[in-house]
């Protein structure tokens, strides 16, 4: 039997999270569960349910079996906003090369990190969608995107712009008619965990785990309008296999690997 989905509160809740655990139900189509003392685990082991907390501050996700919970937080885009404000640069937006008023497509948003960074790059005139395939994920982040509070601009503005949707990425790509997007981005969970990427832990087991097809990469190249851009462990078959150029870094356990949109266009004629 699946699991079904229940959201509840803190334990001891005030009228603000029962208005929040309320407004999942309602987003959601979900049923509330009062906490009634009970530890998360042992709710989720009687109702054999996935749960949603919905705390004064923010939303807690435990998928069924999880000890500890996906809930969203910038993660590493703080401080590499920092310096790209600097005038640093960054991997990503070296490998995706995003100008102002372009539009991103994220295939694999996670905990948009790197949506962030697109979002800065493209501006007020650009537009950035992210595709989360697991429901549950895709609320704790959409939600966390437009309510977590960042003194620190411009990240609060870049945050605010990306649009979520819950969707499995080759069912919105192809959906999509040609050049739609200027730049097609992918993250699919790396082949080998990096050891070092602990904070991606918890969205492991909570996200959708989908490998790299031939599908998926003949439709994002079909969507980009110029470059397709794949994010994998260092070591990953996929740069070669699907035709990525992989641009090596010495010293990061993942790189970028990019299918230029005219290069292959011509390499057609």
């Amino acid at each position: 039997m699946q699991p079904i989905t229940i959201v509840t509160t803190a334990g001891r809740p005030d009228e603000r999270s029962l208005a929040l655990a309320a407004f999942v139900c309602e987003q959601l189509h979900i049923v509330y569960e009062p906490r009634r003392k009970r530890a998360i685990t042992t709710m989720a082991k009687q109702l054999h349910a996935h749960i949603i907390v919905a705390g004064k501050d923010r939303f807690a996700y435990y998928p069924l079996s999880a000890i500890e919970p996906f809930f969203f937080h910038p993660n590493s885009a703080a401080f590499r906003l920092k310096r790209v404000a600097r005038g640093e640069t960054d991997p990503f937006l070296v490998a995706t090369q995003l100008s102002k008023g372009e539009t991103l497509l994220d295939c694999t948003l996670g905990l948009a990190a790197d949506a962030m960074l697109g979002a800065y790059q493209v501006g007020d005139t650009g537009r950035v969608i992210g595709l989360e395939g697991n429901r549950n994920v895709a609320f704790i982040v959409k939600q966390g995107l437009q309510q977590y509070d960042v003194t620190t601009l411009p990240l609060t503005a870049c945050m605010r712009r990306i649009e979520v949707i819950h969707a499995q990425a080759i069912d919105y790509l192809l959906m999509l008619p040609d050049n739609s997007f200027d730049v097609v981005y992918m993250d699919p969970m790396f082949e080998e965990t990096i050891e070092e990427a602990t904070n991606f832990t918890t969205l492991r087991h909570a996200g959708v785990q989908a490998g790299l097809t031939e599908q998926w990469v003949q439709h994002a190249v079909r969507v980009a309008k110029k470059r397709v851009v794949l994010k994998a462990h260092f070591r990953s078959t996929w740069f070669a296999s699907y035709g990525f150029q992989q641009m090596t870094r010495t010293t990061a356990k993942f790189h970028y690997g990019v299918i230029e949109k005219e290069r292959r266009d011509e390499g057609l004629l």
